[in-house]
């Protein structure tokens, strides 16, 4: 197929044919990091700016790194330390870092569509890495990359989202994507942790891990984000563990060959112990190797399709 879309803001706004475009030039690009010199030219003489408005280690690492892997040029900007915090505008910001030709901005920040403004309001291509709680795409890219390599196909798969649904951005684009290729997906947590009307995404709704885990061809286990609890209305650390906590006693009840997965940071103990999260089911460690491939390809991609836009202007 051939590929139009210069940003990626979202999974909600790709279809099945552009996901699994996504993903079969991620698998070309793995490739590339197995060999002696990890490096290929296809954004020689393109630079990526990574600016990131909330702290990152893996994604910004990441993207970093397939940037890099492609021979882009990485310009690496920390508002805390930018013209940000003297009151600069985002759409200023973008619109500086587009006039010092720059040619992709990878970008985070704390206010969900904050990624699409700036992509309404510049040329150059915007790879969301994170807005609010609204999507992370090349976070569930990976995962659902990674869930294909292991058990071949998505479709008909049963997967459950085990955490803090209400404020996971994860959770939002796996559910996109995994209910676009077919997946059937259902989501676990205590009641105050699930949106509500979270149904018309497709997904059945449980609060008892036992049985999300029963049928699940894979779990995928999210942060408890403690630090979004202004009204200390969370459960209690010991006690989400006690009773949505993914254990080695609780997989010996779901199927044998159940995929473990977890997007990171992880807090062991909290919402995974370390025997399953370092355990055989485990892809964890397989998902970060992954999000480099992925990125590559949305990278990639992004400003083959922007090349395609100034050739007509």
């Amino acid at each position: 197929m051939l590929w139009t879309k210069k940003d990626l803001l979202g999974l909600e706004y790709l279809n099945r044919e552009e996901i699994e475009f996504v993903l079969e030039t991620a698998a070309s690009f793995k490739e590339v990091s197995t060999r002696d010199i990890k490096k290929v030219p296809a954004l020689r003489g393109k630079t990526v700016v990574n600016l990131f408005y909330e702290p990152s280690t893996r994604t910004r690492v990441s993207f970093e790194v397939a940037a890099k892997r492609l021979s882009a040029d990485v310009i690496n900007i920390a508002t805390e330390t930018s013209s940000v915090r003297k009151g600069e505008t985002l759409i200023d910001t973008g619109k500086n870092i587009q006039a010092l030709k720059a040619d992709i901005i990878v970008m985070r920040h704390n206010y969900s569509g904050a990624p699409t403004l700036l992509a309404r309001n510049v040329d150059i291509s915007v790879i969301n890495a994170g807005d609010g709680w609204h999507e992370h795409p090349t976070q569930a890219l990976l995962d659902i990359f990674t869930l294909k390599e292991k058990l071949g196909t998505i479709e008909g798969l049963k997967v459950s989202i085990i955490g803090d649904i209400s404020h996971s951005r994860v959770a939002r684009s796996n559910i996109w994507g995994l209910t676009k290729l077919g997946a059937k997906v259902s989501v676990c947590a205590p009641k105050m942790l699930i949106p509500q009307a979270i149904e018309r995404m497709g997904v059945t709704v449980t609060h008892d891990v036992d049985e999300a885990l029963q049928e699940a061809d894979a779990v995928n286990v999210l942060r408890m984000q403690f630090e979004r609890d202004n009204q200390n209305a969370f459960p209690k650390q010991l006690e989400y563990f006690k009773n949505f906590g993914i254990t080695e006693e609780r997989l010996i009840k779901a199927k044998k060959n159940i995929v473990v997965m977890h997007p990171g940071p992880i807090n062991r103990g909290i919402e995974i112990s370390s025997a399953v999260a370092d355990g055989k089911h485990s892809v964890i460690l397989e998902q970060v190797t992954n999000g480099i491939a992925v990125r590559m390809a949305v990278l990639f991609l992004a400003a083959q399709a922007n090349e395609k836009v100034d050739s007509r202007q």
